[in-house]
């Protein structure tokens, strides 16, 4: 069982790791995402939908809805300090996200084996709608993310 400081001192760390990657993690800053939250196995962040992001069909392209989740799940996975990569995702649309439109996903750890973590992202609009499930699995690469 954890105990209350014990919790506190992991949400603490999560968010040293996360300050640390901020620093890094070009990717994010490029496409517009930020971190909003986060704790030890959790993470939120947030990416407004640019006219740049828009497909053919006038709506969110997919990869940028993939992408946000994605940064979620590595802020997510890190945030213990053990460096950890993408090792599998998928992703199920369910609805669009529009031009101006506030998408937030939010991470959370479901299970780890070894070097093996599972995480799920939900994306949602503002009113709380969701606009994908994201399933990924990470590598633990047996080094820190911060030293």
């Amino acid at each position: 069982m954890t105990t209350e400081a014990g919790t506190e001192a992991a949400d603490a760390l999560a968010r040293r790791v996360a300050e640390a990657m901020c620093e890094q993690d070009q990717a994010s800053r490029g496409l517009g995402i930020h971190l909003e939250a986060v704790g030890a196995g959790w993470a939120r962040m947030s990416m407004r939908v640019t006219g740049a992001m828009l497909n053919g069909h006038h709506v969110c392209h997919g990869g940028y809805i993939f992408s946000l989740a994605d940064s979620a799940m590595a802020f997510a996975s890190n945030g213990r300090n053990r460096a950890s990569v993408a090792q599998f995702c998928s992703i199920t649309f369910l609805r669009p996200g529009q031009l101006g439109h506030l998408l937030l996903a939010e991470a959370r750890e479901q299970a780890e084996a070894g070097r093996t973590g599972m995480y799920a992202v939900e994306v949602r609009e503002e009113n709380g709608e969701v606009v994908a499930l994201f399933s990924g699995a990470v590598r633990r690469l047996g080094d820190r993310t911060v030293v």
